[in-house]
């Protein structure tokens, strides 16, 4: 527990530190860098969670919950800089509809943010069928916006 709580400690850190800069590039280029490098995390620990989900790996109560606490923290940090304008060019996933469809991209993000915290929540109850089931709500959560949002 007391990984977890030092887990916990610097990316609470790491989030207050990035706020501060959060919301300031100086060009697209550095928006989509930034977002490219939380997605890329995000789906480093999300696929940790899915072998042990899918039975690929075995689970291991502690490295779960972490892997899910570090998904909840980073959920909150990308969603400012795929509305930075000009970044639907260039090296990019993003379809320019996410600038069209703002508020429903808004809407997306927020689920996601929303399963993430739930699945979180779910895998310090170490009950693997309930954590199974909350890993496939967050799943469809990062599909829906994937499916309208991504290239």
């Amino acid at each position: 527990m007391k990984k977890m709580t030092k887990v916990l400690i610097v990316l609470t850190l790491i989030t207050g530190f990035l706020g501060v800069a959060y919301a300031q590039f100086d060009k697209p280029e550095d928006a989509i860098q930034y977002r490219q490098s939380v997605m890329f995390l995000i789906g480093q620990h999300f696929g940790r969670m899915a072998a042990v989900v899918k039975g690929q790996s075995p689970y291991d109560r502690t490295a779960f919950e972490q892997n899910a606490a570090i998904v909840d923290t980073l959920a909150t940090l990308p969603w400012e800089a795929f509305m930075v304008p000009g970044t639907d060019k260039g090296k990019t996933g993003l379809k320019s509809s996410a600038f069209e469809e703002k508020d429903k991209f808004i809407q997306d993000a927020k689920k996601m943010e929303a399963e993430t915290a739930k699945l979180a929540e779910t895998a310090q109850t170490g009950n693997l069928d309930a954590i199974k089931a909350q890993f496939g709500e967050t799943g469809k959560s990062c599909k829906s916006c994937h499916d309208d949002f991504r290239k």
